[in-house]
């Protein structure tokens, strides 16, 4: 099928669909139930950067902007850009020791819902099986189909098999290569590098100096095509559950081709009989069309329409970086809790090694929130808000990429989940004493009751008395080194 075939069925089946492509149609989309009680999901950044695993999964681009540090590393161990260039290290992209199943066990003993591997990155590397871009783990470097290998592993396991294509960006991305003597100038590789259309609007993102033009750069009529069929490619080859976009498609220029992937996405899921969504960030689409996503940062209170956080458990880059940082599980499990809290959920990113293989120190992170989860999730899964967030003096600084530094909560922070007449109380930092809540209080007759409070830690009624300040639960000294979960029972 042609680019201009698939345009025409695109059409075709929005016009014989539910969902047409305007905001009114696509308006009131319903959050998927097992997005919404799962909660949890992983998210895996993993791709030909992984090979020189240095700066982070933009090396793509770093390598050749002559301002960044990655530059001086490429020449000091690849050699020069225009005879080592980014497309040499898909011979070294091997992933010999890649197996799906063995990573489903591990984002299933996590107690993740769902997974969502980056199908291609903003270096146009398709990591599945596509007709659209010969460049892809299908038929050079790994030589299989990596996407279909997780969707695979992920109906075995019983999780739900999503998305995430960064194709918008790859507009511009290589762009730095036009500047200097590389292999990004040269037309045999154009379909790999693709336009690498330079401005010096978009050129500021890479230094972090991004300014009010870095949008305002629109792509080309052909590129936007392209892109809207390849989008909708890979949505009927592989059915994913959710699809993800990262920044780009906020420019305006995607607006009218948005609306139709949105309505053709969810068409096709009307046809399958399955929940979807999809994931998105600033203002590229409106409330109740989409899942709005925050970008390694959080909300500050309540939100009214169901969010998502998709943060890494790397400090410092999504894909493998060898020597990058890692949150601990307690930083991870807290950052949980409080996005739930707020009617939220956490996508979680992992950077597997080049050859396959996920790095001890995720590993050991995703085996100990699994350990958590497996006493604790009744309070995470399948739960609401509850009338407040939470108390007490802690709580995030609202808007993208803050959540690096671990918060600093103490014994007095709470927050809350609600379902079916239980909240459930997080102490974010226990430390062995008896428990006050003050929103637990108990000031005049028509305060609702409490019947009973269980810890989930040891599965203990706790005795408890309310005043007109505050609910204290006697915790007979239970410590512990991650958020205690005091399951309430109300009337």
């Amino acid at each position: 099928m042609t680019v201009n075939d698939y345009l025409r069925q695109i059409d075709e089946v929005n016009a014989n669909g539910k969902y047409k492509d305007n905001w009114q149609s696509l308006s009131g989309h319903k959050t998927p139930d097992w997005y919404y009680q799962g909660k949890f999901g992983i998210f895996i950044h993993w791709g030909i950067y992984s090979v020189p695993a240095f700066g982070s999964e933009w090396y793509s681009r770093s390598m050749y902007d002559t301002n960044v540090r990655e530059y001086e590393y490429h020449l000091k161990t690849y050699g020069k850009q225009s005879e080592f260039g980014y497309k040499d290290f898909i011979p070294l992209f091997k992933g010999e020791k890649f197996n799906a199943d063995e990573w489903l066990a591990l984002f299933k003993k996590a107690g993740a819902k769902f997974v969502m591997p980056v199908c291609e990155h903003h270096d146009g590397f398709a990591m599945y099986d596509t007709a659209f871009n010969r460049w892809n783990a299908k038929e050079m470097g790994p030589k299989r189909n990596i996407a279909g290998e997780i969707k695979a592993a992920c109906e075995k396991a019983g999780l739900q098999f999503c998305a995430s294509t960064h194709r918008a960006e790859h507009y511009f991305f290589m762009n730095p290569g036009r500047l200097i003597d590389s292999d990004v100038n040269d037309d045999a590789y154009r379909n790999f590098y693709g336009p690498a259309y330079y401005c010096p609007e978009l050129d500021g993102r890479v230094m972090g100096k991004t300014t009010e033009d870095t949008y305002a750069v629109g792509a080309s009529t052909e590129w936007l095509e392209d892109w809207m069929v390849r989008t909708c490619e890979l949505i009927d080859r592989y059915q994913p559950s959710s699809l993800y976009f990262d920044w780009w498609i906020h420019n305006h220029t995607f607006k009218p081709y948005l609306k139709k992937i949105a309505a053709y996405y969810y068409n096709r899921a009307e046809e399958w009989g399955k929940e979807v969504t999809i994931n998105y960030k600033h203002q590229a689409f409106p409330p109740t069309v989409a899942t709005f996503d925050v970008e390694r940062g959080a909300l500050t209170g309540i939100s009214p329409i169901p969010w998502q956080t998709d943060t890494a458990i790397g400090k410092h880059s999504w894909g493998y970086r060898a020597d990058n940082e890692y949150k601990n599980a307690r930083q991870i499990i807290c950052d949980l809790i409080d996005i739930v809290s707020k009617n939220g959920m956490l996508l979680l990113n992992v950077g597997p090694k080049s050859d396959g293989t996920i790095t001890d120190e995720e590993t050991a992170v995703l085996t100990e929130i699994g350990e958590w989860m497996a006493v604790n999730g009744e309070g995470i899964y399948g739960t609401t808000f509850w009338q407040q967030f939470g108390e007490g003096e802690v709580n995030n600084e609202g808007g993208f990429f803050k959540d690096n530094e671990e918060k600093q909560f103490t014994a007095k922070d709470f927050r809350f989940t609600y379902k079916n007449s239980f909240v459930y109380a997080f102490q974010m930092r226990p430390d062995g004493s008896d428990v006050k809540i003050k929103a637990f209080h108990k000031r005049n007759p028509h305060d609702f009751l409490v019947r009973e409070v269980t810890l989930l830690a040891n599965g203990e009624h706790l005795a408890f008395e309310r005043n007109d300040d505050e609910m204290v639960i006697h915790t007979n000294g239970y410590q512990s080194d991650k958020p205690l979960c005091f399951k309430i029972e109300i009337e």
